[in-house]
């Protein structure tokens, strides 16, 4: 097996593990809020949906402009308006018809998840300069990561976080009670789009390490795990982003070291396992401990009733 030694003196490997850390740790924060919110699906509609932002965006950049499509900054600002357009979409029909939320995502998936095969098969076909291995981009090839790429990811995860930070408050306030947000004077129409175009940008800037399909893991599991281990806003958020970059780490070298293994689907059984432990041994809110409660509450009931 690879040794930790060697995989950090190896350029690609290091890379790739900055790169997915970075990622891990976005998709995390981010997560935590739309977890509150009761709306985790709603990262697989922009993973999913983004697949059309993908490819839009390497029409327009390719084909186009002729620039290089695969640009990650191309890739993400395609993804992220595409992503979170459907995300909107979902919601609108959500609150202005009688279709529930769920089937609302669902719906939006399906759409912009079918068109963007649909483009992939006409980009296929075509003649464009680097239309090929596009299909990578469905479950990612953290190999593959550049320098440029991890500039690019570290440049959005400040600005995600700085946006975040800046905006905790209504965000927060919006999470827990919108009605109440809204009275407070925090209005919706600003904070829910603000929301759902930061989380859209922390799930598609892992399109090349991780893949578009893949990503929601990173953007529910975490904060899931997290969930089990505090009730406080601020501590989930920053453990959701140690969780998403822990598994990230260790998923990166696991999947080198074990047999270069895709990186994107070790992370996912890497933080799975993570969330396994949570729900098993964390304090408070864990399966063994609340178990253990019940038995003693009907141990004190029998003993009180004889």
């Amino acid at each position: 097996m690879l040794s930790i030694v060697d995989f950090l003196t190896v350029h690609t490997f290091r890379t790739m593990l900055i790169g997915c850390t970075l990622i891990g740790a976005l998709a995390g924060s981010m997560g935590a809020f739309i977890y509150l919110r009761k709306r985790t699906l709603m990262s697989d509609v922009i993973g999913h949906s983004a697949t059309t932002g993908v490819m839009l965006a390497f029409l327009v950049g390719a084909g186009i402009l002729g620039i290089d499509g695969r640009s990650l900054w191309i890739l993400v600002v395609g993804s992220v308006l595409v992503g979170t357009l459907a995300s909107v979409c979902a919601d609108a029909i959500a609150h202005s018809t009688r279709v529930g939320i769920d089937a609302a995502m669902a719906i939006m998936l399906a759409l912009f998840f079918g068109t963007g095969m649909v483009l992939l098969r006409i980009i296929e076909r075509s003649s464009i300069v680097g239309r090929g291995g596009l299909k990578d981009y469905f479950f990612g090839n953290a190999s593959l990561l550049t320098i440029g790429d991890v500039q690019t990811i570290a440049v959005l995860t400040v600005v995600v976080g700085g946006v975040a930070a800046i905006a905790s408050k209504p965000l927060a306030a919006h999470v827990f009670d919108p009605i109440t947000a809204e009275v407070a004077g925090f209005r919706s129409r600003i904070i829910s789009p603000l929301l759902l175009v930061l989380v859209s940008v922390a799930v598609v800037v892992g399109v090349k390490s991780v893949g578009l399909i893949l990503m929601v893991a990173l953007a529910a599991i975490p904060p899931a795990a997290a969930r089990q281990w505090t009730k406080h806003l601020r501590t989930m958020v920053a453990l959701s982003a140690g969780i998403g970059a822990v598994g990230a780490v260790l998923g990166s070298y696991l999947s080198v070291a074990i047999g270069k293994i895709p990186t994107g689907p070790v992370i996912v059984l890497v933080l799975t396992a993570i969330f396994a432990i949570s729900l098993l041994f964390a304090p408070g809110r864990s399966v063994l401990v609340r178990r253990h409660g019940r038995r003693r509450t009907r141990r004190t009931l029998m003993e009180a009733v004889s």
